[in-house]
């Protein structure tokens, strides 16, 4: 959850920027003894559909090029910065560790440690608590954290038996044993193995998750492509009003240069009703126009602490004062991660939903949203399922994902967690909020209900 407080006229000390923070609200996050942490800037490059300009790339040139846009953004010094985290959900093998290559290959120092987290959709924001822990342990004053996701060119692997007889033949030592091998393959063992986004613990998709969410929440059809549609009409109007702040151009080697989204797609009602469901036939919700689509992208966060973010003349975005993970039965649960994280990250902030000015949402589904949404509002399921006294309440709409989301901007499953914070603080400036909010669901049935942060104005 991000928490964010605007109005500050002074950022010399913390002391002002505290005692400014309190005329304006009902209380401050720090917390004594506890570091300021503080998110400096964010960017990402342009979030693609898959198989379209990037095609031709690897995960690492995306990473590059993010890592890039956020050094020449900020200027802060290649050797400023003391640690390098990356998020990422389907690796390239050839640079497992991509967020050393790229940081490489983006000029940063080849003294700068780097490596790469996994946690499905939530990675980068692993990659950024991950961060803030290094800088709240006194390990680190400056941690670059992001995400990378390249799902043009996923690896495929040959069958086990085709691997097995594989290795088996590079070991061999004679004719006959290759030839023996050789002889043994046959036709089945050349089919190969595709990457499925699915549990493993289930063997079910998410999209077949989310149909069956929907329909446990009685959710309809229409109630999906209408937020759907939504969330592409308010994506379309916040990039044709210049809102996304955080997008950096990438010029394509070979191709031309790219400077915004190409998912967003503001259809009709009755074009999105044309369409057949893609996971539960022939009677299922959800299509493709209702959910995310496969993208390619990559973002990046300068996180500081206060302290350090001062001394170099740095004026800070947000303070990044709190976060909680959970975790839920993947069967039944899988995408209701924000429903039970909401109320715990409140609480440990001393906040209620009221207090919340801006909320983002990772929309991996429609019906996924919508379904949270309904168990937010239910105070029966708070009792049934989560052992609590009464709901949490669900977030008011007009103030919840108004620049679009996931559906409409992209979801690269690695990056997304970035570009929802860098959102939030950005809203919360252009709207004069105080305190911002995030959520997504993950795979495995899990959730970052990130960050509350107090935003701080540059006035």
């Amino acid at each position: 959850d991000l928490l964010f407080h605007t109005g500050a006229r002074s950022l010399s000390t913390t002391a002002q920027l505290q005692a400014q923070v309190q005329t304006k609200s009902k209380k401050t996050l720090a917390r004594p003894g506890v570091r300021n942490i503080v998110l400096v800037e964010g960017v990402r490059t342009p979030f693609l559909l898959s198989g379209t300009t990037y095609a031709d790339l690897m995960p690492h040139d995306l990473a590059r090029a993010a890592l890039k846009g956020l050094l020449n953004r900020t200027g802060i010094p290649r050797d400023a910065v003391d640690y390098i985290v990356y998020g990422t959900v389907i690796q390239e093998v050839k640079t497992s560790n991509v967020a050393r290559e790229a940081a490489l290959g983006a000029g940063f120092s080849d003294k700068i440690p780097a490596h790469t987290v996994t946690m499905a959709c939530i990675s980068s924001n692993q990659a950024m608590t991950s961060a803030v822990g290094l800088i709240a342990a006194g390990q680190c004053d400056a941690v670059v954290a992001g995400g990378v996701e390249f799902m043009s060119d996923v690896p495929i692997r040959h069958s086990r038996k085709m691997r097995k007889t594989m290795l088996a033949l590079n070991k061999a030592k004679t004719v006959g044993q290759r030839l023996s091998l050789v002889g043994s393959i046959r036709l089945a063992h050349l089919s190969p193995e595709l990457p499925a986004v699915a549990e493993f613990s289930t063997a079910e998709t998410m999209g077949h998750s989310a149909d069956r969410l929907a329909a446990a929440f009685g959710v309809s059809r229409v109630e999906q492509d209408e937020f759907a549609l939504r969330s592409h009409t308010l994506a379309k109007k916040a990039q044709s009003d210049g809102l996304l702040e955080d997008v950096v151009s990438f010029k394509v080697p070979g191709r031309d240069i790219v400077s915004q989204d190409n998912g967003i797609r503001p259809s009709s009602m009755e074009q999105m009703a044309k369409l057949k469901p893609a996971f539960v036939k022939p009677h299922g919700t959800v299509t493709a126009a209702n959910s995310s689509f496969l993208t390619d992208g990559a973002s990046a966060v300068l996180i500081m602490s206060e302290e350090k973010a001062l001394a170099m003349g740095f004026k800070p975005k947000a303070y990044l004062r709190d976060f909680v993970y959970v975790s839920q039965d993947p069967k039944d649960q899988l995408l209701l991660g924000p429903t039970y994280a909401t109320p715990k990250v409140l609480e440990r902030a001393g906040l209620s939903m009221a207090d919340i000015d801006v909320f983002e949402f990772h929309e991996a589904f429609a019906g996924q949203i919508m379904a949270n949404l309904k168990a937010m509002d239910s105070d029966w399921f708070a009792q049934t399922y989560m052992g609590r006294k009464s709901k949490v309440g669900a977030p008011a709409m007009e103030k919840f994902n108004t620049w679009g989301g996931s559906l409409s901007l992209g979801h690269p499953f690695g990056a997304t967690g970035c570009r929802l914070a860098t959102t939030v603080a950005h809203r919360l400036k252009k709207e004069g909020g105080q305190y911002g909010l995030v959520a997504a669901c993950a795979a495995g049935g899990q959730v970052t209900r990130a960050w509350v942060c107090c935003f701080s104005s540059a006035t």
